[in-house]
C-alpha cells in the first residue's frame, strides 16, 4: 500500500485488507514522507496486528519511486498493489488465491471495478474489460491496447515472479499503460465477478488532479521537472522494449510489431504534434 498523506481514507483501505475472508497476507505500507497523520495512523495499526508493516521513506520517491519500494518490500509467491485511499471486498484475496493456486496460466486475477466518491457511496459499476484468457500473448496484447482505460489492471493479484520480469511501473505520467501491456506477455487477466475493487473518485486522488507536464513529471519522479512530456512517443518505445525482451516466441512479436506499426498510423497526428513540440522545447532550452 504506498501511501502519501491520506489520514482521511488510509484507516479505511487497512481495514479493508483486516477484512479479508483469506488471512495469510502481510500488508506493507510505504509512507512517501507524509506530513499529515497517516504515519500516526498506520502506526497504531501495525502496533496491533503484526501483518501490518509499516516503512517510512526518508524521503519522497515520487509516486513511482513508492510503488516499487513497496514490490521490493514484498516476499510472498503473490502480489498486488492497493493504493491507500481505495478498498476492496473482503472475499478478494480468497478468490484470487483460489485462481492463480489452480491455472498457472493465469498471471493477474482482479476483482470487477466500482467507482466510489469521498464518502464511500458508489458512482458507477466500471466495466475494465480486461478479462483476457487467450492463449496467444499478440492477442492478450492488443485487448490491452484496445480496452485499457482507467488502468487498474495491476491492482489485481499478480504472480511475483512474472512480475520481477517487468520494468514495473515507469516513472512517467502513464506509466501504468506499458506496465499492463508487459504483463499480457507473462500471462492471462482473469476478471472475478464476484469480488470488487473500489477506486474512489474525489477531488484529492492523483487522476483527479491538473498538472502540466512539469508537475506530473516531479508527481512521478521529483528528480524530473521536464516542461514536455511526449507521452506518444516514449509509450511506444517503452512498449516496443517490452515486446523485445519478453519469453514470447519471435512469431508472436512479429505479429505485435505489425500491430504497434498499424497503431503508429492511427496515432500519427499526435506522434507528429509531440514530434514538432519536442523541437520547438529543444530550441527554448
Amino acid at each position: 500500500m504506498p501511501l502519501y498523506n491520506r489520514e482521511k481514507y488510509v484507516g479505511a483501505a487497512i481495514e479493508a485488507h483486516l477484512k479479508q475472508t483469506y488471512e495469510d497476507f502481510e500488508l506493507i505500507i510505504t509512507d512517501n514522507a507524509s506530513t499529515d497523520r497517516s504515519a500516526e495512523i498506520c502506526r497504531d495499526y501495525a502496533a496491533t496486528d503484526p501483518r501490518i508493516k509499516y516503512y517510512a521513506n526518508p524521503r519522497n520517491l515520487g509516486a513511482t519511486g513508492n510503488f516499487r519500494r513497496c514490490f521490493e518490500l514484498s516476499s510472498g509467491d503473490y502480489f498486488r498493489w492497493n493504493p491507500s485511499d481505495d478498498l476492496v471486498s473482503p472475499n478478494l484475496l480468497a478468490r484470487a488465491v483460489d485462481l492463480l493456486d489452480h491455472d498457472s496460466s493465469i498471471m493477474t486475477a482482479y476483482g470487477r471495478t466500482k467507482l466510489i466518491d469521498g464518502d464511500g457511496n458508489l458512482i458507477e459499476d466500471f466495466d475494465e474489460r480486461l478479462h483476457l484468457m487467450d492463449d496467444r500473448p499478440s492477442k492478450r496484447w492488443q485487448g490491452v491496447q484496445r480496452n485499457i482505460r482507467l488502468g487498474n489492471l495491476h491492482y489485481g493479484l499478480t504472480r511475483t515472479a512474472d512480475l520481477h520480469k517487468t520494468g514495473l511501473l515507469r516513472n512517467y505520467s502513464g506509466g501504468d499503460f506499458p506496465l499492463i501491456s508487459e504483463m499480457s506477455l507473462y500471462g492471462k487477466f482473469y476478471e472475478i465477478p464476484d469480488a470488487f475493487f473500489y477506486r474512489r473518485i474525489h477531488a484529492e486522488a492523483a487522476s483527479s488532479a491538473s498538472k502540466n507536464d512539469k508537475d506530473w513529471m516531479a508527481f512521478f519522479d521529483p528528480t524530473k521537472s521536464k516542461d514536455f512530456f511526449a507521452r506518444t512517443w516514449v509509450h511506444l518505445g517503452a512498449n516496443g522494449w517490452s515486446v523485445a525482451r519478453s519469453p514470447i516466441s519471435l512469431s508472436e512479436k512479429l505479429r505485435i510489431y505489425g500491430y504497434m506499426a498499424r497503431q503508429a498510423v492511427w496515432t500519427r497526428r499526435s506522434l507528429t504534434m509531440e514530434l514538432a513540440g519536442v523541437v520547438r522545447h529543444s530550441i527554448r532550452s
